[in-house]
């Protein structure tokens, strides 16, 4: 994979910002992402999140060499948190990206994944041609926040996850970014 150096932008919605993600939001993703509600709905986050865990991903992720790009959905300026979930876009080969998010509890049910999806997916800041996505089988909330955003179902498959402790089963998604 040719990896570009990508100069992170803050990206503004109706109700909140995507921003680049900051050492000052470790906090807010300990609280949030590891509440075993979110962390079980995610491939990558364990439950309990050890020590340090959140620091090092967060180093990680700020690299500027990274291949995965994330954006905190700040929305401090509607009176909500000023991080109330993460989205990131994880960069494959062929011009191809894998979306991912997940929402604070706090904000379930409000519009606020389907809004950070699709301003996402409309300002396609890797340039990307084709977008990825799977969720869990038994999270359908988070499926129908990808086919809102234009993506088109593909089949099945399953991931492992790290907070189950076991491999469960998901639907995997697609958004040509060309034809759009």
């Amino acid at each position: 994979m040719t990896h570009t150096l990508f100069q992170q932008t803050t990206i503004p919605t109706e109700r909140f910002t995507l921003r680049p993600l900051r050492t000052s939001d470790q906090g807010l993703i300990e609280v949030y992402g590891g509440d075993a509600r979110v962390a079980k709905m995610t491939a990558e986050i364990p439950h309990p999140l050890p020590p340090g865990a959140t620091a090092a991903y967060i180093a990680r992720v700020t690299q500027p060499d990274s291949d995965e790009v994330v954006w905190a959905m700040d929305a401090s300026g509607t009176g909500l948190s000023e991080l109330v979930g993460l989205i990131s876009l994880k960069q494959m080969d062929r011009k191809q990206a894998e979306i991912s998010y997940w929402v604070a509890p706090v904000a379930w049910n409000t519009g606020l994944a389907s809004e950070a999806v699709s301003t996402l997916v409309e300002a396609n800041p890797l340039n990307n041609d084709t977008l990825f996505a799977s969720v869990f089988q038994d999270n359908p909330a988070s499926g129908r926040v990808l086919t809102h955003a234009g993506f088109a179902y593909i089949g099945p498959a399953e991931a492992f996850s790290v907070a189950r402790n076991t491999t469960v089963a998901t639907w995997t998604y697609h958004r040509n970014m060309r034809s759009a």
